[in-house]
């Protein structure tokens, strides 16, 4: 059995297939039979392997990310290899199979795996029994339901690592590290490092707004008020389609992590746009070129695949996000926030490889004066989120206990708890779905190891500053 992916932008950049023209093949693109990215298993025969090929579209015609969908798949292939190797299928497999499987995943195979890539093998098999229940290929489900629980999973989740830096570290990681400056704050002339404003910008904007890498490195200008050359002070980001599992919430951009875009906009992007046009206009066929921006900056409407389409931006998918492009007059302009060599949005792996380089400039100046202390690993941009909702934490804790001392007040009223919860604040804040998610940050060591340093009372402009970086009313 053989696991491929539907890709239809190969497709369209390979342009004759079997005989068909653009047009006919842009009219099929538009039916769209089959999601992008959706799986199909093939038999030796190269012919579809049901019910599971089946179940993989129906998986996509739901809505389901991507990704995903591949991990789903690898999961079921694995399971369908080692039934077929005890002449077993998905029909007669008994709970016994299920339970070698798993033992079999978890400490016998080549490369086992943990409690947590086995709940996700298992979301994937109880995914496909209920499809397989669902069309009648089965009439129950082959495991036991018992009152502590109705299938295989570990049920065991890990806690939360939760690593924040001090201001110190921040500043270190951002100018030395991603900036190039040397550890007194000084030029350092031997600095080969590629786009520092770039990089300290998008360090400063998953600081102050607690995003996801995933939310700020697929950023477009328009979301940020970035149309025909001007800056606004501030900007409110609405995030959806880019957001994990899609939750839609509002992120509040303060000025100061605006401020620091200028040097990247004015400087590094306007040259990596003019060296990119050659590459652009070569690629123009696999582009989504945008030929105007509707609704205020909201809506694009552009040609995609030789179709004509409008799209709300905060429902665009990162991967056609990295396709968009605004066709100016002088030339093609990419709509990504933050671009790279050739106008591509940065990739993943693009920021991780210049995630490690800055690890590796800082860890070369460790022994300098000027170094704060470094923890043994390298520092990921998930820690910056951590940051951001430990330091709102504690101010909004702070000012709950100063409001309710200056007050007199016992305790907060129902009102009080339901609007200025600081834990229910930074929920919203973080997009948690659950309280619960939010309340591992509340770690009484954590709490104290943060605010140790920081224990006298703020100065009332200080607090002021602090609520508009956060976009917190006065």
């Amino acid at each position: 059995m053989q696991l491929f992916f539907t890709d239809q932008r190969k497709v369209w950049k390979v342009g004759q297939v079997a005989g068909l023209s653009q047009a006919e093949l842009s009219a099929l693109f538009a039916r769209r039979l089959v999601p992008p990215g959706t799986p199909i298993l093939l038999d030796d025969a190269m012919r579809p392997v049901e019910p599971v090929s089946t179940w993989f579209r129906s998986l996509a015609l739901e809505r389901k990310d991507a990704k995903t969908m591949r991990s789903y798949a690898y999961s079921v292939l694995m399971l369908l290899h080692f039934l077929l190797a005890r002449e077993r299928d998905l029909q007669s497999v008994t709970e016994t199979d299920l339970r070698e499987f798993r033992l079999w995943r978890q400490d016998e195979a080549e490369e086992v795996v943990g409690d947590a890539a086995w709940d996700r093998d298992w979301a994937a098999i109880e995914s496909l029994y209920r499809y397989l229940i669902r069309i009648g290929v089965v009439i129950q489900q082959p495991w036991r339901a018992t009152p502590q629980r109705d299938n295989l999973a570990s049920r065991i989740r890990p806690d939360l690592r939760v690593r924040h830096m001090e201001l110190d570290q921040y500043l270190y990681l951002r100018d030395v590290g991603f900036g190039g400056l040397a550890p007194d704050a000084g030029l350092d002339v031997s600095f080969r490092g590629w786009r520092p404003h770039r990089n300290r910008a998008a360090c400063e904007l998953a600081l102050m707004t607690g995003m996801r890498i995933q939310e700020w490195s697929t950023l477009l200008l328009p979301e940020v008020g970035l149309v025909d050359g001007l800056r606004p002070a501030f900007a409110d980001v609405e995030l959806k389609a880019c957001a994990k599992f899609g939750r839609p919430r509002s992120v509040y951009v303060a000025p100061d992590p605006m401020e620091l875009l200028d040097p990247y906009l004015l400087l590094e992007r306007p040259e990596i746009v003019a060296k990119a046009q050659r590459s652009l206009r070569r690629r123009h066929r696999e582009l989504f070129v945008i030929q105007r921006l509707e609704a205020d900056g909201t809506r694009v409407r552009g040609v995609l695949d030789g179709r004509t389409i409008t799209r709300t931006i905060k429902n665009m998918k990162p991967d056609l996000r990295r396709l968009a492009v605004l066709e100016t007059g002088d030339g093609l302009d990419p709509l990504a926030l933050f671009i790279g060599q050739g106008g591509k949005m940065l990739t993943f792996s693009a920021w991780d490889k210049t995630r490690w380089r800055a690890w590796d400039r800082i860890k070369a100046w460790a022994g300098d004066r000027h170094a704060p202390v470094l923890p043994r690993r390298c520092w990921v941009y998930h820690d910056l989120r951590h940051t951001f909702a430990l330091r709102l934490l504690i101010f909004l804790t702070r000012e709950a206990l100063n409001d309710a001392e200056d007050q007199g007040l016992p305790m907060s009223t129902l009102l009080d708890h339901m609007t200025g919860n600081p834990l229910l604040v930074v929920q919203r804040r973080l997009g948690h779905a659950h309280p619960s998610t939010t309340y591992r940050y509340a770690n009484p060591r954590l709490l104290h190891q943060t605010g140790e340093k920081s224990q006298v009372a703020w100065p009332k402009r200080e607090v002021e500053r602090v609520r508009r970086v956060y976009g917190l009313a006065s």
